[in-house]
């Protein structure tokens, strides 16, 4: 029997699958919530650069998934964090522009 380790958060059905393939998966619940955010925050970054490589969708839908996961664990509310968005929006703008900022030139002192 071969193993391939990952060590890395998955979906809730993912064992069942991997069982139903006919292979053995070895799983762990994280111990506490500090275990749990970290494994998300690492989710979001892994799904995020997969993301950049294939630009799917799914893997949109993944780092989407991710981050309500992480807002829920984190016991923050939606609405919160939206009103949040909202506010930065307003202040900082948005990304609709499409603005590359290709480097700053500085006043020498």
């Amino acid at each position: 029997m071969v193993r391939t380790y990952f060590n890395k958060l998955v979906r809730d059905k993912i064992p069942d699958i991997i069982r139903q393939e006919g292979n053995h998966p070895e799983c762990h619940i994280a111990k506490n919530k500090a275990e749990y955010c970290q494994a998300l925050r690492e989710k979001i970054l892994e799904e995020a650069i997969e993301l950049k490589e294939s630009q799917d969708v799914n893997e949109l839908i993944d780092v989407l998934e991710a981050i309500y996961c992480l807002i829920d664990a984190e016991n923050l509310e939606f609405t919160r964090i939206e009103e949040l968005r909202k506010k930065k929006n307003v202040e900082r703008g948005g990304f609709k522009k499409r603005i590359i900022l290709e480097y700053v030139e500085r006043k020498s002192t």
